[in-house]
């Protein structure tokens, strides 16, 4: 049985909007602050992940990403350009300009537990879809890469009136500036 994994670039006040400026959100940039190095690699820990499970994008995320890693090659490029790659949209038709894409045939909401059923799947950045997934109870797994800055503004992970969730801290481990955290939700 598969997790549904949602992994974030985040600031300590639960900012999540725009980390690398590619948006133009007031406040955007905020990760690369702390140098390209920071948010370059395998941050996250997905290397085994990648060759079994799935990664499932929002049409703005997917969009950004499918600009930027085509053009990547070697470690931890390969194994996110060979993944399998699930793209969330109701507007988008066509998918080919990052190979091992596939749209998401329906509603993602009603579509993902058969999906993570059969494998992991690791939502990456996509917050409107993260929101949506978190309000039906359905992520598994967060991990979190904690910078050291604070915004006080912009969109966050845990917005104002969402539904609360328990959660337990399963790992911590520096990555730079920042810190990756897991936490893992207590079902029960």
């Amino acid at each position: 049985m598969g997790r549904v994994i949602v992994v974030e670039f985040v600031t300590l006040d639960g900012v999540v909007e725009d980390p690398d400026g590619s948006w133009g959100a007031p406040g955007g940039g905020w990760a690369l602050r702390h140098g390209p190095e920071a948010v370059i690699g395998d941050k996250f820990d997905l290397g085994p992940l990648l060759g079994r499970g799935a990664l499932l994008f929002g049409r703005s995320t997917w969009e950004l990403f499918s600009r930027r890693w085509p053009g990547r090659d070697g470690g931890f490029a390969d194994a996110m350009n060979g993944a399998a790659k699930l793209v969330a949209s109701r507007t988008l038709t066509d998918v080919g300009a990052w190979s091992g894409s596939s749209l998401v045939d329906g509603d993602v909401l009603d579509a993902l537990p058969p999906l993570a059923a059969e494998r992991d799947v690791v939502v990456v950045g996509s917050t409107s879809l993260v929101h949506a997934l978190a309000a039906r109870d359905l992520v598994d797994e967060y991990r979190l890469l904690v910078f050291p800055t604070v915004l006080g503004t912009g969109e966050r992970l845990f917005p104002d009136g969402a539904p609360g969730a328990e959660l337990a801290l399963t790992s911590v481990r520096r990555r730079g500036p920042a810190v990756l955290m897991v936490h893992e939700r207590v079902r029960g």
